[in-house]
């Protein structure tokens, strides 16, 4: 994906909020063995690019104007401040990557299908969201799916479960809980607890009573 950025000079809120009032977001690039430069992107454009896919996942072709002249460099989005309220993006940095290097990224995980477990009463709880991996930049996947649809109440899923992409390197503990199907507390339990309870409270009452008349 191709993002287009120009060179900025001038910093602080003031600036910053002139920019992204013209539809621009304040933006920095850097690197291992580059100098940091100060740009602009189209807020719009990025926000497209990034829709439905984690940051840390993204690898850019970004394309920067500084000076007349035009650099392409490869990039991963390093960090995004976004409101608090609004969850609008803030300011991004842009880190420089080689394609011949592989990285450190965390894939989100998603489950697909419905365990048997859960069809049986049981409730699905996903422990674990994201997959800690090392890969080339262009082994990189948006993210890894694992089938749940086996899962009875009682089993779960492990890191070691996972099937992963070629490529990619596992950093993870392997013994790590993905997901497991859970047995439910029911009403119906609930319930006859409760009713347990007061029949076991309901003779010491009327013997109470009973002292009190004689």
């Amino acid at each position: 994906m191709q993002l287009d950025a120009g060179a900025r000079t001038e910093t602080g809120k003031g600036p910053a909020r002139r920019l992204r009032s013209v539809g621009r977001l304040p933006a920095i690039f850097y690197g291992p063995e580059t100098d940091p430069i100060m740009l602009s992107v189209d807020y719009l454009q990025l926000k497209r690019m990034l829709k439905g896919k984690s940051t840390e996942t993204v690898v850019l072709d970004l394309r920067i104007d500084s000076d007349g002249e035009r650099q392409s460099k490869k990039v991963m989005i390093k960090e995004v401040q976004r409101d608090p309220v609004t969850r609008d993006y803030l300011h991004v940095d842009f880190y420089e990557i080689a394609m011949g290097k592989e990285v450190e990224v965390e894939i989100p995980i998603h489950l697909i299908n419905i365990p048997m477990g859960v069809s049986n009463g049981g409730i699905l709880e996903h422990t674990r969201r994201e997959l800690r991996v090392s890969c080339l930049p262009g082994d990189m996947v948006d993210k890894i799916e694992m089938d749940v649809s086996g899962l009875d109440i009682g089993q779960s899923i492990h890191i070691r479960d996972v099937s992963l992409p070629p490529g990619l390197k596992l950093i993870d503990d392997v013994s790590l809980t993905i997901a497991t199907v859970v047995a439910p507390s029911t009403t119906a339990e609930v319930e006859e607890e409760a009713e347990v309870e007061e029949e076991a409270a309901e003779p010491e009452k009327e013997e109470t009573v009973s002292e009190e008349e004689s």
